[in-house]
């Protein structure tokens, strides 16, 4: 049975407000990897050149989250929340009077080293404001924002990008920020936090015990099988299983629809049973065996593959919000912004080696046997993940 917990409608919400500010982020982040083909085919640009600026904005965010985080122990979520996200539109108006790719590529770095702020921030309010037994369910909620924003920027940018160049498409996210800076600054109010006294440092709870640093390896291993399918899954449905590319990108759409409702089914499942490192040992051996599977089939069965990309692509995004939720438990008030900010930075750098690297492996050995190789890495994480024993929650 649930327990209750003071002030519901406040935490629910912050939620909402958390949610709408990382998704706004989270669009602003998105816009360039959209304007590629309008910057390679319609201006000039080769890919290379495309593909670095739209990396601008996932580099500022590596540089900054764990900044952000601290900040965030230090003087609260509210302003960092609306603060960071009033600086990305300040940006987005830079890119939007940008007159050079060199400028722009500026302004999108920038941007995102401030739409870093929601990442560290909006998770350390949520967890704060839930009771242990409905953390679950609230990360599994507020993990959906990186799909959200991903699909509000897929459904705008292209098309005003078309219709207006890149001054257009940057409207949605300059409006979106904006909007939420000044509703987050108005909403949101930080958790409260335990009483400590005065000159007492924290203890460090990196230095106590090795669980952070456990749960931070074993996030990083699995992001490989989750970015393996989200950057190569559309390419293999198409070119190796003959799927009709409309078909192809309906599928992956759907599968992104569906792994955001199975963050939050297994967040709830982690309140249910008392444990995140649990499902997260489930989640783990789950997507190595779904890597496994599909590097079993070919061109003749691609229907039964697509069923099972779905699968894969549900199962291996379900460990961000145990791991989250876990991080910042462990971490307690006084250090959860810093390990949310060190979760985040690890899994950013891990995903940035996931395109070369598991291209590479593609092109030397073929799709089945690089889907067999990264499914060690799960599985490599699996004696990695803590024992239930381990868990403490310091909020």
């Amino acid at each position: 049975m649930s327990t209750p917990f003071p002030d519901a409608r406040r935490a629910w919400t912050v939620l909402s407000l958390g949610v709408a500010a990382q998704t706004s982020g989270t669009v602003f982040v998105s816009v360039p990897a959209f304007l590629i083909p309008l910057l390679h085919t319609e201006r000039g640009l080769n890919l290379a050149q495309a593909g670095l600026l739209a990396a601008t904005p996932t580099i500022g965010m590596v540089l900054t989250l764990i900044a952000w985080g601290a900040l965030a122990d230090r003087i609260g979520e509210r302003w960092v929340i609306a603060g960071g996200l009033a600086l990305v539109a300040l940006a987005t108006v830079g890119a939007l009077l940008s007159t050079g790719y060199v400028a722009l590529g500026i302004f999108f770095l920038l941007g995102g080293m401030a739409a870093a702020s929601t990442n560290a921030a909006s998770g350390r309010v949520v967890v704060g404001w839930f009771p242990k037994d409905r953390r679950g369910l609230a990360m599994g909620i507020r993990q959906t924002c990186q799909p959200l924003g991903v699909t509000i920027a897929a459904v705008t940018v292209p098309t005003l990008a078309s219709a207006g160049g890149i001054g257009a498409a940057l409207i949605v996210p300059l409006a979106l920020t904006g909007v939420f800076a000044v509703a987050c600054a108005i909403g949101i109010r930080d958790p409260p936090r335990p009483v400590t006294e005065p000159g007492v440092a924290t203890p460090n709870p990196y230095r106590s015990s090795g669980f952070l640093w456990r749960i931070h390896a074993v996030s990083l291993l699995l992001v490989f099988p989750q970015f393996t399918l989200s950057v190569f899954g559309l390419v293999w449905l198409v070119t190796q299983l003959q799927v009709p590319a409309l078909a192809a990108g309906l599928l992956v759409g759907a599968a992104q629809f569906v792994g955001a409702i199975g963050r939050i089914g297994v967040g709830i499942l982690s309140d249910r049973v008392g444990s995140r490192v649990r499902p997260l040992r489930w989640v783990a051996i789950s997507a190595s065996a779904v890597m496994l599977l599909l590097a079993a089939f070919g061109a003749p069965r691609w229907s039964a593959a697509a069923i099972v990309l779905v699968i894969a692509m549900t199962v291996t995004v379900a460990d961000n919000g145990l791991a989250f939720t876990s991080v910042a438990e462990m971490a307690g008030a006084s250090w959860a912004g810093r390990a949310l900010g060190a979760q985040n930075t690890g899994q950013f750098l891990a995903a940035s080696i996931v395109g070369p690297a598991v291209g590479a492996l593609i092109g030397l050995v073929g799709y089945p046997l690089a889907f067999a190789a990264v499914a060690l890495l799960p599985a490599a994480a699996i004696p990695l993940i803590p024992g239930e024993a381990a868990e403490h929650d310091r909020l």
